[in-house]
């Protein structure tokens, strides 16, 4: 496919050396509650409360006793 190479402006002048690229809009939100920073939180949680639990079953404490024994 060959690309097109010469605009025609507003007055109806052809300007055979201008190549105007084609504009892309992201439409996806970069800050805030994204589904892709909500999914990998959603992950990280669930590591931990996995970690949580294996830790309660191997030292026999829970985490509040374990922090309070701490301090």
């Amino acid at each position: 496919m060959r690309q097109r190479t010469s605009i025609v402006d507003d007055r109806g002048l052809i300007n055979n050396f201008a190549y105007e690229p084609p504009m892309y809009i992201d439409d996806e939100p970069r800050f805030g509650f994204t589904e892709f920073a909500e999914k990998w939180n959603g992950r990280f949680a669930m590591i931990g409360f996995v970690l949580l639990l294996a830790i309660e079953a191997v030292t026999g404490h829970g985490l509040v006793s374990i922090i309070r024994s701490i301090y």
